[in-house]
């Protein structure tokens, strides 16, 4: 069995990994907005709509970044 490395929990993140997290989510949040977007366009569907449908995922994402922001400045400035 290969070894794994142990997850840290992100209270315990360092500002580092936090930095990365918080661009990851933010290239996954751009990513989903603009896949979504083009089929939306492709299926006809009108731009007010699709946005509607995500509005739920995308407050979930940037209360995440909000929390994790958040936490980068409390340990950046400790």
């Amino acid at each position: 069995m290969a070894d794994t490395p142990e997850l840290n929990p992100i209270e315990q993140a360092t500002p580092e990994e936090l930095g990365e997290m918080i661009a990851e989510l933010e290239l996954y949040r751009e990513r989903l907005v603009n896949d979504t977007m083009s089929m939306a366009q492709r299926a006809k569907i009108m731009k007010a709509q699709a946005m509607a449908s995500l509005e739920p995922q995308l407050a979930q994402i940037d209360n995440t970044l909000q929390a994790l922001r958040q936490q980068q400045s409390t340990a950046t400035n400790n």
